[in-house]
């Protein structure tokens, strides 16, 4: 059988053909999956799908018409899936449950502390041979409080790191992790939360509870100085709402993996064109924001995690198994 993979990093396409070898064959494309590229999957059984592909109704019908079957997501995250439609074609959807959380749990912790010590305006500087120290100061974490928003796998990661710094820990979540519990986290409202904290994180999957956690109201909450970093899943946060409250002079820092309008932009090169996200736009021109493209995940341990999980997927769709990682099973 060959499978067909669509918005394939050029990092990552050795990984997947690796993982497939001696099972299937597999077509990598660099192209997202979307409304305009769905037809190109007519006749593939198997199509396996990156975060930044758009699988509503009519990708999914397209699908369904040209005979995929199954849609095996590379990543944890399937918001951008509607499973409704894909259960109502007959169609099986997998994801990859789990991953390395140290991968994104130390992205994380490089976008709070690039933005602490200010290291993306002093490399630019240096560059030009400008060894000034002016505005370049930031602060010990040391003592400082984390406020960590899901504490599942990914956001234990991040409290073990918290803690090594020697912070005070606030976690908030539905349920208690018991080894946050064991590192000295104290569970807390979100409100207390996020007006204690002086490095906020968030660690939570996008669904419609969570769309827009971080809103102006929640950005009020925060202290003038402190840390914001998403990077989970850009409809966290109102962007508008967060560009308002930077705009007043507010935190020392952003540093987002990940950015709410994404899709079409994010794993692309735009350089050459006109990007016409005014939100982001303004964004990246504040001096103490950051912004990356979607990269927390991007380790090699992790991607090779994500691949072998997908193969695993496959094989066990073809064999007829059914394992944690389906979201729709095979009707």
């Amino acid at each position: 059988m060959e499978i067909l993979a669509f918005g394939v990093q050029s990092d990552e396409k050795p990984l997947i053909e690796k993982a497939f070898e001696g099972r299937h064959e597999v077509r990598c494309l660099d192209v997202f999956l979307t409304e305009d590229t769905a037809p190109i999957a007519a006749g593939y059984e198997v199509v396996s799908t990156s975060v930044n592909c758009a699988l509503g109704h009519r990708v999914l019908q397209t699908l369904a018409t040209g005979g995929t079957q199954l849609v095996a997501q590379r990543s944890t995250g399937f918001n951008n899936i509607d499973l409704e439609v894909a259960e109502r074609l007959g169609m099986t959807v997998a994801r990859v449950s789990s991953y390395s959380p140290y991968s994104v749990a130390e992205f994380a912790w490089t976008l709070g502390m690039a933005v602490n010590r200010r290291i993306v305006r002093a490399a630019n500087r240096t560059r030009d041979f400008d060894f000034r120290l002016e505005g370049l100061m930031g602060r010990d974490m040391h003592g400082r409080t984390a406020g960590i928003v899901g504490t599942g796998k990914i956001g234990e990661a991040f409290a073990r790191i918290a803690h090594g710094f020697g912070m005070r820990l606030l976690g908030w979540d539905v349920a208690e992790n018991p080894a946050c519990v064991g590192l000295g986290m104290e569970y807390v409202s979100r409100e207390r939360l996020l007006a204690e904290s002086d490095i906020v994180t968030l660690h939570v999957p996008l669904m419609p509870e969570t769309q827009h956690l971080i809103d102006a109201e929640a950005l009020r909450l925060m202290k003038d100085d402190a840390i914001l970093v998403n990077s989970s899943r850009g409809g966290l946060i109102d962007s508008q709402a967060l560009v308002a409250q930077l705009r007043e002079g507010r935190f020392t820092g952003v540093g987002l993996d990940v950015y709410e309008a994404e899709a079409g932009l994010f794993f692309l090169d735009k350089s050459l064109e006109t990007v016409e996200d005014d939100t982001l736009a303004r964004l990246v021109t504040f001096p103490n924001v950051l912004v990356t493209s979607h990269q927390a995940y991007y380790t090699r341990d992790a991607v090779g995690q994500i691949v072998d999980a997908t193969a695993a997927n496959v094989l066990d769709y073809t064999e007829g198994r059914r394992s944690e990682n389906v979201l729709v099973p095979r009707s």
